[in-house]
């Protein structure tokens, strides 16, 4: 997986503005009554590729929000922080439990004003319990568990619990096959 590498000191006027535009969405939604067809709206502004049938849950943490692909029917509860320059991607049917942290970006050891992004990856039926923290570069597989405050540094095959920090194999689960 090839990593991107971007100087957080070279980002033009264009990019500027958005991330300006995109945090003061993010601060409305997080203000905004849930239920209501504002607070629909918002949401759906912040993540113009998310698909039928999701909800993401304020309070929201989102930077660079464009980069995030959320499927259908995903259930993002509150508390969520996205670091998303990396990209990150939610397959359907997926549920993320109160405050996990999505990670597709960090800091180079030693030039910090870049940041060094690869992608998250989150496949289909997944459930990422409360407070977990999903590293980059990591890819999630479909019907897979991640324990409540793991730290997942190593891809998930497919059908598997793991738990821990860092994250360990608990044990295979039966595939499900109706997505």
């Amino acid at each position: 997986m090839e990593e991107i590498r971007i100087d957080v000191t070279k980002q033009t006027p264009d990019e500027l503005s958005l991330a300006t535009k995109q945090a003061q969405l993010i601060f409305e939604f997080n203000h905004t009554m849930p239920g209501t067809a504002e607070y629909d709206e918002l949401m759906h502004q912040i993540f113009p590729s998310m698909g039928e049938g999701s909800r993401v849950s304020a309070p929201l943490t989102a930077i660079r929000p464009h980069m995030v692909n959320i499927g259908k029917n995903v259930v993002i509860m509150p508390g969520c922080l996205m670091m998303s320059a990396g990209g990150i991607t939610i397959e359907d049917d997926t549920m993320i439990a109160a405050n996990v942290q999505l990670i597709s970006n960090n800091h180079d050891l030693f030039e910090r004003h870049v940041i060094t992004c690869k992608p998250v990856h989150i496949g289909k039926n997944a459930w990422i319990g409360a407070g977990a923290t999903i590293l980059p570069g990591v890819t999630i597989g479909d019907n897979a568990i991640i324990g409540a405050a793991s730290v997942v540094t190593k891809n998930v095959p497919a059908d598997t619990i793991v738990a821990g920090n860092p994250a360990k194999f608990i044990k295979h689960i039966s595939p499900r096959h109706e997505y």
